[in-house]
Formats: C-alpha cells, sequence, structure tokens
C-alpha cells in the first residue's frame, strides 16, 4: 500500500475524513460520523491546553492554583468562600481543595480563617467550616493571569467571526449537556486528568 494510502501519512492538514473514509474502507459498516467531531475537538484541547499550560508557565502559576483563585474572584467581593463551596464549584474533591489551598496559602494568595457554616438539615446549632479569602497578592495575580490567558484565548478563536463564535458556543454546550446526561457526569475536569 503506497504511503499516501494512510491518512496519518499524507500531505493533508485536516485528515479527518480521510480517517473516516479509511475506517469504512477497510471495516465497511463502522459508524465514524463521530470522528468529524470528536478529533478535532481531541487535537483542539490538546492544542489549546499546551497553549494555556504555557501562558501559565510564563505567568509563574500552574492551573489548579489559577482554577482556585478564579473561583474566588468570580465569587465577588469580598473574595471569599468557604472550602465546601469550593469544592463545589471547582467541581473536585475536599481533598483536592484542601490541597490547593494550602499550596496557595504558603505562597501568600489566599488565607484561611474559621467560618461558621448551618448544620445540615435536621442538624442542631452550627458545624465549622474554613473560609479561604484571597489576599492582595493573590488578587493581583489571578486579575494579571486572567487577563493573559483569556486575551490568548479570544485572539485563538479569531477564525471565526462572532456569529460563528456563538453558534459553536451553543452546539457545543447541547452536546457536552447531552453527553454528561447520557454517562451520567456532570464534572467538569480537563482533558487528560483522572477520574
Amino acid at each position: 500500500m503506497a504511503s499516501d494510502d494512510h491518512p496519518l501519512d499524507s500531505a493533508s492538514d485536516y485528515p479527518v475524513a480521510e480517517i473516516a473514509a479509511a475506517w469504512e474502507r477497510e471495516r465497511p459498516g463502522t459508524p465514524v460520523s463521530s470522528i468529524g467531531i470528536v478529533t478535532p475537538l481531541w487535537r483542539l484541547a490538546k492544542l489549546l491546553g499546551d497553549d494555556r499550560r504555557r501562558v501559565l508557565a510564563r505567568a509563574g502559576v500552574d492551573p489548579a492554583t489559577l482554577d482556585l483563585l478564579s473561583v474566588l474572584r468570580r465569587a465577588g467581593e469580598p473574595y471569599a468562600l468557604t472550602t465546601r463551596e469550593l469544592a463545589d464549584r471547582s467541581m473536585i474533591t475536599a481533598g483536592a481543595i484542601s490541597q490547593r489551598v494550602a499550596r496557595a496559602e504558603r505562597e501568600g494568595l489566599v488565607t484561611r480563617r474559621p467560618g461558621d457554616a448551618p448544620r445540615a438539615q435536621g442538624g442542631a446549632g452550627r458545624r465549622r467550616s474554613v473560609v479561604v479569602e484571597l489576599t492582595p497578592a493573590g488578587h493581583r495575580l489571578v486579575e494579571s493571569t486572567v487577563d493573559q490567558v483569556l486575551t490568548r484565548e479570544a485572539d485563538l478563536m479569531t477564525g471565526l467571526d462572532p456569529g460563528q463564535q456563538n453558534q459553536l458556543a451553543e452546539l457545543l454546550r447541547v452536546l457536552l449537556q447531552d453527553v454528561q446526561r447520557r454517562l451520567n457526569d456532570h464534572r467538569l475536569t480537563q482533558v487528560g486528568e483522572p477520574e
């Protein structure tokens, strides 16, 4: 077989149709309609994830710390949430939040203080909680880093006009919600993160 019969060996910049055609040729009847969607999504996720990591490395912050600081910043003044709220909004475990908070606290980006939280239904009194708050240094870091990240990502989207961007965003929302429903998985994790 000649090398141009193999889609990944071809000179094509976008071999998705060739990959689907090769599967149809080699395995007639195999469903290939998802290839045109899933393959570019995976490739885009890899490209965008790698680019974001480079932007964050230049800014001197890791993705987990930026996520923590961003959740606090988006909460609005006084930029403080309980660890439970942080875990819920970050969609990660309490243990993972605890590690992120400890690292950010060592770096002077957040502070922790005791707080009170209402007991669950039927419970008496209040239970202890921990409130995490952005420090001025954390606020400055998240402000400058978010500007860098979002400006870069907006620039990468300029291959689509605003109408196309809105259309794609809506289609991706519909697809994501449907796949989450079908898989009964509503977590938002990063590409490559373990379950």
